[in-house]
């Protein structure tokens, strides 16, 4: 298994969400931009993945070249952001945003299942893995939020278009023989997707997803307002994918113990109590770094889990298609809804308004995958026999 290779995308795809997400709100601030507008934005970051991962998964469980897939979405990817640098109205950086988020969020998906084609067996070791896209995520947010103090914001689609480079740079190292041959003999999708476990897993994750709206949005806006220096504000977001790394490196210990059904409900509970601090205690530094300690819960545990769910409900030919209606349904769809919602609420309401709803959103995953989710350590797959 290329251990380092499969790291190293992750480490640089990553680093690339680590600039781009606690900090574009804040570039496009700078621009002018009013709360709406930049939650509209953002939230096209979010919808193509309803519809690209899905396109891409479809080719790559059909003609098996994932990797192939993957170079290609990098690379276009890249050339597209380039025209951020054109202009700066509202309607040019909306028509930049879909194209060059229609072909990155093509990427990870099919990466995803090339690493557990790789991993086989030991899927258990996944998390040991991906932990190196938390690293590069905490390197990223951490290193930044210095240097982007004040008018230095403005050399931010710089450092995002050489961050992309490597990851396209990185792509070219791992092998299309990764991506494995897969079986055809399988379960047809439709009869997958008709399975109560099934849609209740990906309904509780599209809530899931939903509910870090703000936080992916606004986070950052929101503590600027309550006086939080920049370097305050990466040191928060960076701390969150720290507990993040911890989990991970725990999770091959927590997962027999626990078992999926638990930890995904767990962590839906928490990110719950995540939301309640963040909207009532944001003037309270130490609560706001428990509030980040728990990430862990709320994105680490959450999706170590709901991602071995999707590997048990969806194999072979339905590898890619599982990952990509996973990214599509919850990051895809539920952030999109999650950003757009938390932009006119924050408008109309108050910025307090938009997690007293991400609370509501957590609560209602957790109760559908209380009631849906197979008990057990493990996830069933449904699709063999």
């Amino acid at each position: 298994m290329p251990y380092w290779r499969l790291s190293g995308f992750y480490f640089f795809y990553f680093a690339s969400l680590g600039a781009l997400i606690p900090y574009w709100s804040l570039y496009l601030k700078s621009l002018g931009f009013n709360a709406a507008d930049i939650g509209n934005l953002m939230a096209i970051l979010m919808a193509t993945k309803i519809i690209s991962p899905n396109i891409w998964g479809w080719v790559a469980d059909h003609t098996g070249r994932r990797m192939a897939i993957v170079r290609m979405g990098c690379l276009i990817s890249m050339f597209a952001f380039a025209g951020v640098f054109f202009s700066d109205h509202f309607i040019w950086l909306m028509l930049v945003m879909v194209v060059f988020s229609f072909f990155w969020n093509a990427t990870l998906p099919q990466f995803e299942a090339t690493t557990f084609s790789h991993l086989g067996e030991h899927i258990h070791r996944y998390s040991r893995i991906r932990l190196w896209g938390s690293i590069g995520f905490i390197a990223a947010v951490w290193g930044l939020g210095s240097v982007l103090e004040g008018d230095s914001i403005r050399l931010l689609p710089v450092i995002l278009l050489l961050m992309f480079a490597g990851i396209w740079l990185s792509s070219l190292l791992v092998p299309e023989e990764a991506a494995g041959h897969l079986s055809l003999d399988h379960e047809p999708l439709r009869h997958l997707l008709r399975r109560p476990e099934v849609l209740g897993l990906l309904a509780a994750c599209f809530l899931m997803q939903a509910s870090h709206g703000p936080y992916y949005t606004f986070f950052s806006i929101y503590l600027q307002d309550y006086d939080y220096s920049l370097s305050a504000i990466g040191g928060l977001w960076a701390l969150g994918v720290v507990a993040e790394v911890g989990i991970f490196l725990l999770m091959s210990r927590l997962l027999p113990r626990f078992g999926l059904r638990w930890l995904l409900l767990g962590s839906l509970l928490l990110a719950a109590l995540r939301w309640m601090i963040i909207a009532l205690y944001p003037q309270s530094l130490w609560l706001m770094v428990f509030a980040q300690c728990l990430h862990a819960a709320s994105f680490g545990i959450y999706h170590a889990a709901a991602i071995q769910y999707i590997h048990g409900f969806f194999s072979g030919r339905h590898q890619g298609k599982g990952q990509a209606l996973y990214s599509s349904l919850s990051f895809g769809a539920g952030g999109a809804l999650g950003s757009f919602y938390s932009g006119y609420l924050f408008e109309g309401f108050g910025a307090r308004s938009m997690f007293f709803v991400a609370v509501l959103l957590a609560l209602a995953g957790f109760f559908i995958a209380w009631r849906y989710l197979p008990a057990g350590s493990s996830a069933i797959k449904l699709n063999e026999g």
